[in-house]
């Protein structure tokens, strides 16, 4: 865990069911989360354990049903629709398992859509954008469509939208999940070096030993709730990180 004592994510008894009318199924229960800036963590646990549902409410993207999430000491589950979503946008990146990628945007587009919708200089969209596309190794597509990328191609546009703004947290759900060795060691490298440089926190739910075992943080969930928590005092960032401009 990161050394700061700043918390930046606290997560006080939050439950989230589905289904409550007909089949209840309690996906995330009762769960107490303090996320330090910084950090690199990795949300694991078995399919059905609440992984998702988890990172969907730290994201704002679900509500829990009881409890309460403060980011940055603000209460999101008491945001109104609208400023949830200037919240997110402003402080918060997602990568999502199936990529939702805007289909009748270029990639290029899809990445720079964020940072105008935050009124970006179009130099520094420009600029952040080239960088960026030469990170995930796609320079030559920036002008493709997403139907026309392979799916491991998708998934690295989707790390670099999320990327784009340089936000205070990164939530990514399996962000390595269609990418070979190469590709995911490459994505994981440069959001390494985002959170030891920017102090970007990122939070990972995986199932990807890749990822698991850079993270410094390691929760197990089992059956929507906290089975472990496991802090680590290695970094596991690469020498390589120092290489790469970002």
């Amino acid at each position: 865990m990161n050394t700061s004592t700043s918390t930046v994510i606290d997560a006080h008894k939050v439950s989230r069911t589905f289904n409550p009318e007909t089949i209840p199924v309690l996906a995330v229960d009762d769960v107490h989360l303090h996320l330090e800036r910084g950090e690199f963590t990795a949300l694991v646990g078995p399919s059905g354990s609440g992984k998702t549902t988890l990172l969907n409410l730290l994201g704002g993207l679900d509500k829990p049903d009881k409890g309460i999430i403060h980011i940055n000491g603000v209460d999101i589950t008491k945001l109104p629709a609208n400023k949830l979503i200037d919240f997110r946008l402003h402080n918060i990146g997602f990568v999502f398992q199936s990529f939702n990628l805007i289909p009748v945007l270029t990639a290029k587009e899809n990445v720079e859509l964020i940072m105008q919708l935050q009124h970006r200089k179009k130099t520094e969209i420009a600029e952040r954008v080239k960088i960026l596309f030469h990170q995930i190794g796609l320079e030559d597509k920036v002008n493709t469509r997403p139907a026309q990328l392979s799916g491991g191609q998708q998934q690295r546009v989707a790390v670099a939208r999320a990327l784009a703004s340089k936000p205070q947290f990164v939530l990514a759900d399996e962000p390595t999940a269609n990418l070979d060795s190469k590709s995911a060691a490459n994505l994981l490298d440069v959001m390494a070096k985002l959170n030891v440089e920017e102090k970007i926190t990122f939070i990972f739910s995986t199932h990807d030993a890749r990822v698991i075992e850079r993270a410094r943080r390691v929760i197990t969930l089992v059956d929507g709730q906290i089975h472990s928590d496991t802090a680590r005092v290695e970094t596991n960032v690469p020498h390589e990180v120092d290489k790469l401009k970002l």
